[in-house]
Parts: structure tokens; C-alpha cells; sequence
């Protein structure tokens, strides 16, 4: 039974960490010139937002392709792992009061969350993350004891 329902948790979580990364990048790119409004609007220089701009959607793109795959999942973890850090981090600091201007340029549902909401959908997949991360590298461990 344990077996069993640490195989279900990592394939939930890497499947979830897929649609996030997914969903989120097609909706930046779908709705591009907005994302580039949004980001605009933010604190970054000019330079740092043109980044951003294809950085962040590409980034998530390569994080759910290297999760889809088994020979490269645990690279897509790592990725996600850096990924929703960074997104936490940069909420944190704006609740934090960090930043005198906030607009959002988040992807898909997640722009209509408030900030706080946000957050803590945010640490729900930092956590979601952590574990599959986990699971995965006790069971390479276990691979090679066999």
C-alpha cells in the first residue's frame, strides 16, 4: 500500500506541475502583448523585462517538457523546483511591501487571484514539488541498490 501511494502522489505531482507550467506558458504566449504590457509595468529595467518576456514562458515550456518524460524528470523537477521558488520569493516580497508597483503578469486563473491567495497557491506547489522531488530521488536510490 505504501508503494502504491508514493507511486500515485509523484505521478499527481509531476502531472500537476505539468498542466501549471503548461497552462501558464500558453497563457502568456497566447495573450503576448499583454504579458509584455504587464511586465512593463513592473520595477525591472527595460532590459530585464525584454528577458522576462521570453525567459519565463520558455523556462516553463522546458520545465513540463523535461517533466514529461521519465529519462528527464528529474532536471523538469529541479527546474519547477527554481521556478516556483523565484515566483514565491517575488510574492513574498511584494506582501512584503518590497516593490512600489505590483501589477500582476501571471498566466491563466492565477490572475485573478489576490496576492495572498497567490501565495499560497504558490507554497501548495513549492510543497507539491518538494514531495514528487523527493519520491523521485528515493526511488533512484532504491533503483540502484537492486
Amino acid at each position: 500500500m505504501k508503494v502504491s501511494l508514493s507511486k500515485s502522489a509523484y505521478h499527481t505531482g509531476y502531472l500537476l506541475l505539468i498542466i501549471l507550467w503548461g497552462t501558464t506558458a500558453a497563457s502568456k504566449l497566447g495573450n503576448l502583448n499583454e504579458f509584455k504590457n504587464e511586465l512593463a509595468k513592473q520595477v525591472f529595467s527595460e532590459n530585464l523585462a525584454t528577458f522576462l518576456l521570453i525567459a519565463v514562458p520558455l523556462s516553463e515550456i522546458i520545465s513540463a517538457t523535461l517533466l514529461a518524460f521519465n529519462k528527464t524528470r528529474l532536471y523538469g523537477l529541479i527546474a519547477s523546483l527554481l521556478l516556483i521558488t523565484a515566483f514565491t520569493v517575488y510574492i513574498a516580497l511584494i506582501l512584503a511591501g518590497y516593490f512600489s508597483k505590483v501589477p500582476c503578469s501571471c498566466g491563466g486563473v492565477l490572475k485573478m487571484l489576490g496576492w495572498k491567495p497567490h501565495l499560497i497557491f504558490n507554497l501548495a506547489f513549492t510543497a507539491i514539488t518538494i514531495t514528487t522531488l523527493y519520491i523521485h530521488l528515493k526511488q533512484e536510490a532504491r533503483d540502484k541498490e537492486l
